[in-house]
């Protein structure tokens, strides 16, 4: 199964440009203001799960961070992000994994992941990430989590998703994550299409 998700998200990246995927962000403002409200500093670790071709990286090397992880299924997305980035992605570790085969060699101050979790739709993929999750984040930090939301999309990129609002994600995630903070956004896709997402803010177990 995990060669088949490989397969399927190398493709997509083969076949379409960063920019003309349905969650294509031109600056990603959820994230940052989520960074900022929480006081997240550039002196912290990061690792952005999924984080593919998105510009987060960008975005937090210009505010000067310099610990910083990308990890995504698929290498041409990486890659992609390697190219925009030139000489300023050799400051960013990045990481080819299936985040259900994933065991983190250290853990991370904040976790981020951006439309990731929601295509877990299977019980043992959800528990190999929560695995996964537990050895990569830091005591007491911070996971940011944005899924569909209830009444979001039933599908992304020809997948079945589940979709969360706050409570269904807390009790995915077990009493050890507390809820900090939650909010609904409407993502625009580049063709103009509102899509609902659930955002949450959980710190982690000390």
């Amino acid at each position: 199964m995990s060669s088949e998700r490989e397969d399927h998200w190398r493709k997509v990246y083969t076949d379409k440009q960063p920019e003309d995927v349905s969650w294509y962000q031109p600056t990603p403002e959820q994230s940052l203001q989520a960074l900022d409200r929480f006081g997240a500093a550039p002196s912290q670790s990061l690792i952005d799960i999924g984080g593919g071709a998105s510009t987060l990286v960008d975005a937090l090397l210009a505010r000067g961070w310099d610990d910083l992880t990308v990890l995504d299924i698929a290498a041409p997305a990486l890659a992609a992000a390697q190219a925009r980035l030139g000489d300023a992605g050799a400051a960013v570790t990045w990481e080819v994994a299936d985040i259900t085969d994933w065991q983190p060699a250290r853990a991370y101050d904040i976790w981020h992941d951006r439309a990731v979790f929601h295509f877990l739709t299977e019980p043992g993929q959800r528990a190999a990430y929560l695995r996964a999750l537990g050895g990569g984040l830091a005591k007491g930090g911070l996971a940011i989590f944005a899924t569909f939301a209830l009444d979001g999309p039933e599908k992304c990129s020809g997948l079945t998703v589940e979709r969360y609002d706050a409570d269904k994600l807390a009790a995915t995630l077990g009493p050890d994550f507390a809820l900090e903070a939650s909010w609904r956004d409407e993502h625009l896709t580049p063709w103009g299409s509102a899509q609902a997402f659930t955002w949450c803010v959980f710190r982690g177990p000390a």
